[in-house]
């Protein structure tokens, strides 16, 4: 029998993992509550009308459509039997699913979810847009905004429905901003009849000192500089501390708005709790559960975690499509050193830098120490992330969705598809 792997979750460190095991000795089953593998750096795209959401989605089964010994399997994770080496699964709608597969091999690759810090209450009103789903609500809840303030005859609450607030000013968040003010001062200018979007009022929210955290200060100051003049209000320094339906409280000011983006902290997958727990693993606050430097679990050197639900050592890494990319990776050539009989290393991350776009050619960049901005660092964002989209065809319709909306200042996917 040959030696068995199975994969947990088909984002980038799942899909890594599985595409480096595609033509070795080993039969790998990939396990996703989902048929696609989504490429989130671009959600937020979906959740402003730049992109659709077929443009950042691919089919795990077309990724390996000529790969006979990889088997994509549509189920959620319920637990695992570590002494067993059994994955117990449950069915996904009304798709069955085995209620439990055999390992020799286990990566577990869960990726990680917002955390609203205690407040789950606020998940109702602020919307995050990691999945996909979650994009199509929030660019619903985006443009029903204007509309509602199209026919609002109150002022107070049409200012309501023309303020937006984003939580968090990551890179998600101060991305997220930025698309809202182009959407409103440039795609959407000249579409109302009664109230002009040119006048939104968008407010970056962030407890930090600095937008951008994980960047130099000089390119934080440079994107603080770059959303300002796409009418962003960038509050650091401040707390969230309230959200209803009808507005948000920021340290002790009220602030009427109907429309609220989470972008803050985040917490580990529940997968990651679960090992802990199984292997006696420590687990930070976030949730994340702690690897060995070969990203084993203790006592169960079949096991490896990885992503965005782990932490290396007491490190914790980047939560980065890149640094879940290389550990994938590294799984997969730690697999087939073992079944090889060659020596293993430990992972190392090689960090490639930093990327955020802002708006239109506007954009920060830290690669290898330098230091980008503006047209050049937008150039370079678009670049690399075409790159590193999967599926042919997805790079060709971005590149040209990209390249009309920047000629046209358009955004062809304006739907309204949520309520």
């Amino acid at each position: 029998m040959r030696h068995r792997v199975v994969v947990v979750g088909g984002g980038f460190g799942g899909l890594q993992a599985t595409l480096g095991l595609r033509h070795a000795d080993v039969d790998v089953t990939l396990v996703d509550r989902r048929n696609f593998h989504l490429f989130q750096p671009l959600t937020y795209q979906v959740a402003t009308g730049a992109l659709s959401p077929g443009e950042i989605a691919y089919p795990l089964r077309a990724v390996f459509t000529r790969d006979r010994n990889v088997r994509v399997l549509l189920a959620e994770v319920a637990d695992f039997d570590l002494d067993a080496r059994e994955v117990e699964l449950r069915p996904v709608g009304e798709v069955e699913a085995p209620d439990r597969i055999a390992y020799d091999t286990l990566i577990v690759a869960g990726g990680s979810a917002y955390a609203y810090f205690g407040h789950d209450g606020w998940r109702q009103h602020a919307h995050e847009v990691k999945s996909l789903e979650s994009a199509l609500v929030v660019r619903s809840r985006l443009l029903s905004a204007f509309e509602a303030a199209e026919e609002e005859t109150d002022a107070a609450r049409e200012k309501a429905w023309m303020t937006f607030v984003v939580v968090g000013a990551g890179p998600t968040g101060v991305e997220m901003a930025g698309q809202i003010g182009e959407l409103a001062r440039d795609t959407l200018a000249h579409d109302f009849r009664r109230i002009d979007p040119r006048t939104a009022r968008i407010l970056l929210v962030e407890a930090a000192d600095r937008v951008l955290g994980t960047f130099p200060p000089s390119l934080s100051a440079k994107a603080k500089q770059q959303l300002e003049r796409l009418g962003v209000t960038v509050m650091t320094g401040r707390a969230v501390t309230g959200i209803d339906e009808a507005g948000v409280t920021i340290d002790d000011e009220r602030i009427p708005a109907r429309t609220v983006v989470w972008a803050a902290g985040v917490t580990a997958s529940g997968l990651a709790s679960r090992l802990a727990e199984l292997t006696g693993a420590e687990r930070d606050r976030a949730g994340r559960v702690s690897v060995a430097p070969d990203l084993t679990l203790p006592g169960h050197p079949e096991v490896l975690a990885l992503g965005d639900m782990v932490r290396i050592g007491g490190a914790v890494l980047p939560g980065v499509a890149p640094v879940a990319m290389q550990e994938g990776r590294y799984a997969a050539r730690l697999v087939r050193d073992r079944l090889a009989g060659r020596a293993t290393q430990p992972f190392r991350y090689r960090d490639k830098g930093n990327l955020a776009t802002i708006g239109r050619a506007a954009a920060v960049a830290d690669i290898k120490g330098v230091h980008l901005s503006g047209f050049p660092a937008w150039l370079t964002w678009l670049v690399v992330h075409l790159w590193y989209l999967v599926g042919f065809q997805n790079r060709v319709l971005v590149f040209i969705r990209w390249s009309v909306s920047f000629l046209t200042h358009g955004r062809g996917a304006r739907l309204i598809t949520n309520s």
